[in-house]
């Protein structure tokens, strides 16, 4: 599974932190909207954007957005993470619709990290680019 994100947005930084935490089996691979890899998989999947501002996840021919992404993830970590299915409940116009509504704003609420992320030598395999 590649979750791709934005290596210079705090939440997504923040986001990638806690996936490497609580993902252990080492089922995520992250590639950032400022390297080569998320530009594969966009024309891979016939996706079109012209200002990325999404969680995209990919696992083989399967990719996902939004809170789909989200979602797919927590799935992915098990137990108790995998509880968050519930919010499959919510019509995903609705969901999504908060979801961008907090991706426009990422920025703004949260800031830029200061520095992209240097993965250690045990996680950097990890890491697509």
């Amino acid at each position: 599974m590649i979750v791709v994100f934005d290596a210079e947005c705090l939440l997504c930084n923040r986001q990638v932190q806690f996936l490497l935490r609580h993902d252990r089996q080492a089922l995520c691979r992250f590639a950032a909207i400022q390297g080569v890899t998320w530009q594969r998989l966009l024309a891979q999947h016939g996706l079109q954007v012209d200002r990325w501002q999404t969680l995209l996840v990919v696992d083989g021919p399967r990719a996902w957005q939004h809170t789909a992404a989200i979602l797919q993830v927590l799935h992915a970590l098990g137990w108790p993470w995998r509880l968050a299915w519930a919010a499959w409940l919510v019509p995903a116009p609705l969901r999504d619709a908060a979801y961008r509504w907090m991706t426009r704003n990422r920025l703004r609420f949260l800031g830029r990290a200061p520095s992209c992320l240097v993965p250690t030598p045990e996680i950097a395999a990890r890491f697509l680019d």
